[in-house]
């Protein structure tokens, strides 16, 4: 074990020294949705503020030790459509420099010899459930799963956070495949299945230290078969679609009532509105602070959706799964509905029969925002590869996606879909550090992750044992020698 301890020193003892770091500055006030302190309005006997604009859980992260670097001579898929054949990407101070050909390297400057490999942004997985969905799993035995509170249709009071245990050792092998940030999401179980959170993939023993800052928070919804299964066996509403249609537009409704309590009372004085976590949730979504995530697989299900959307006043970001997707492409481009799906999943329940492994190809080139997730920390090490698949079934059918655009369907797609997309998900100046070293073309599965950096700090090194971090009860566990 000391051994093995000695191996993650580096990495280990910089994440711990960030975190001591922030726990002791972290200042006893409350926060904004973006980490911004805001006026307590309590003082001196004022009135309540909204909760709903709040965030008691601030992040705490802090960017590893870094060092500038120039990586040389490498082919860049910037990540928004450009391919740079034989270039120099510059990272300095935790940020994208420049990129293109022959650039400057000062003295002192630390230069990695990248001809022959590839370099795109930071992976961005959309729809993870790692961490709430932790390994390992024991036979027989999932009682320890902590994606999904089904004890109601509406459970939008639940925050996937709380859930989260950051040494679950999916983040390593996700990170291992490039993987810098993710969006982890309660299960779909229900209706309203509770808050996702947007993470950096570092090693970390807090949740908080993992919290991308300023990131928005959404809301995980699921149509269709799995809340209707999930509480039909209980005889408890829904049991068919009419009734999770139902139960959506009465939620929304006590939502809407609760935000008008809500400003009635900012207005006018008198008693606060009784708090209700639930609806601070919802009401966080018709304010557009919180970004709607949903589960839905059938064309019909997704339209009447949008429409529920606009009846009730609030926007639906991201349609995850999306199975039938290339049937409503035209209505999901004009709504600018991202459609977040996989790459050959289909048939594994009757809402997931009417598929095509052309789905993602078909969105694209109808000029549709396509994003490719894992929901299963198996795929999360190899969205690249998910990727290489989509593009061959495109291929096979005539739909040429080449890959300085594939790319974008899990790097500035994705960082679109978090409304992130001004800090990651391409390579251009100014924007985070979040860069992976390939050892070929992303896409083969015959390449590997070389290097990981984020914020500018190397977090994984194929080469480097101390720069790959393991899980601490990991630390522990028998290593089988290979045999000679």
């Amino acid at each position: 074990m000391a051994r093995a301890a000695g191996r993650c020193a580096p990495v280990l003892a910089a994440m711990l020294g960030a975190l001591l770091a922030s726990c002791a500055t972290q200042p006893p006030t409350r926060h904004d949705h973006g980490g911004q302190a805001v006026e307590d309005h309590r003082q001196g006997g004022s009135r309540e503020p909204e909760p709903f604009k709040l965030d008691p859980y601030p992040s705490t992260y802090r960017p590893l030790p870094r060092e500038d670097v120039l990586i040389a001579g490498a082919t860049v898929l910037d990540g928004a459509g450009r391919r740079l054949d034989g270039a120099d990407l510059l990272l300095a101070e935790g940020k994208v420099a420049a990129v293109g050909a022959n650039l400057p390297r000062p003295a002192g400057l630390r230069v990695i010899d990248a001809h022959g490999r590839w370099v795109t942004p930071g992976i961005i997985d959309i729809h993870s459930h790692d961490g709430d969905f932790a390994l390992p799993l024991t036979a027989n035995d999932l009682r320890h799963l902590d994606v999904s509170e089904d004890s109601d249709p509406n459970t939008a009071e639940v925050w996937a956070e709380h859930s989260i245990a950051p040494q679950d050792p999916s983040f390593s092998r996700a990170l291992a495949g490039g993987v810098t940030t993710l969006q982890i999401l309660p299960g779909s179980s229900n209706l309203f299945g509770g808050r996702g959170v947007v993470l950096k993939n570092v090693p970390a023993v807090t949740v908080q230290a993992m919290k991308f800052p300023g990131a928005a928070y959404s809301l995980k919804m699921a149509c269709g078969e799995n809340p209707r299964f999930t509480y039909a066996d209980r005889q408890k509403a829904p049991t068919s679609r009419m009734g999770e249609m139902a139960g959506y537009r009465q939620a929304w409704l006590d939502a809407k009532a609760y935000k008008a309590h809500w400003e009635h009372y900012e207005r006018e004085g008198g008693p606060p509105p009784a708090r209700s976590l639930k609806l601070d949730t919802l009401v966080g979504v018709l304010d557009g602070d919180i970004r709607v995530h949903m589960h839905c697989y059938r064309a019909e299900e997704m339209a009447q959706v949008l429409d529920m959307s606009h009846e009730m006043g609030y926007r639906v970001t991201a349609f995850h799964h999306a199975v039938e997707a290339y049937k409503i492409a035209p209505l999901l481009k004009r709504e600018g509905v991202c459609a977040v799906v996989w790459s050959d999943w289909w048939g594994f329940k009757m809402e997931a029969y009417d598929a095509t492994r052309l789905n993602a190809a078909l969105l694209d080139s109808q000029g549709v925002c396509v994003s490719l997730h894992s929901d299963s920390p198996m795929i999360g090490q190899h969205l690249t590869l998910e990727v290489g698949k989509a593009m061959a079934a495109g291929r096979r059918a005539g739909i040429d996606i080449p890959p300085e655009r594939a790319i974008e369907w899990v790097t500035l797609n994705s960082a679109k879909g978090l409304g992130l997309d001004s800090r990651i998900g391409s390579l251009a100046p100014g924007k985070a550090a979040d860069v992976v070293i390939w050892s070929g073309d992303p896409f083969s599965a015959y390449t590997k992750a070389d290097q990981v950096f984020l914020d500018g700090a190397l977090v994984f090194d194929r080469a480097d044992p101390s720069r790959q971090p393991k899980a601490d009860f990991e630390l522990a566990q028998p290593v089988l020698e290979p045999r000679p």
